[in-house]
């Protein structure tokens, strides 16, 4: 299942890359950006159907969220959100901003599982696929 994206998105998502939080500008330019930990393409602020995520690696349908402070009073459209995010077949992780600027290292631990995963996930897949053609 994919989601048509919403092309009035796009201006607020360009602004968002311009004027992203701290941690945003912290895992982007240290961490996604640079390839350094692993070697799949990450967008930042990108739009799938009616929402801007703010990052995704779309090789592994893996959605980083960075969630700030007035982040915790949206936790009803944050569910409904993720549900929709995850009815698609996307990963959704979520960092406190305060987590990402103080304990990086933590952060990059936890993707580096969540990668590992995916990636046998995927393998697996394939696996099962090809055992099953005739």
């Amino acid at each position: 299942m994919s989601a048509k994206y919403n092309k009035n998105l796009k201006p607020l998502a360009r602004n968002l890359r311009k004027f992203g939080t701290k941690g945003e500008a912290l895992l982007w330019r240290d961490v996604l950006r640079a390839k350094q930990h692993w070697p799949y393409q990450f967008n930042r602020q990108f739009i799938i159907g009616d929402y801007i995520v703010d990052f995704v690696c779309r090789k592994l349908k893996l959605i980083l969220e960075i969630d700030g402070s007035s982040h915790f009073a949206k936790s009803k459209e944050d569910y409904i959100r993720q549900q929709f995010l995850e009815s698609l077949g996307y990963t959704v992780l979520r960092f406190a901003e305060s987590l990402v600027v103080y304990r990086i290292d933590d952060v990059v631990a936890e993707i580096d599982y969540a990668i590992q995963c995916l990636e046998q996930k995927i393998e697996d897949d394939q696996k099962e696929k090809y055992s099953q053609s005739p």
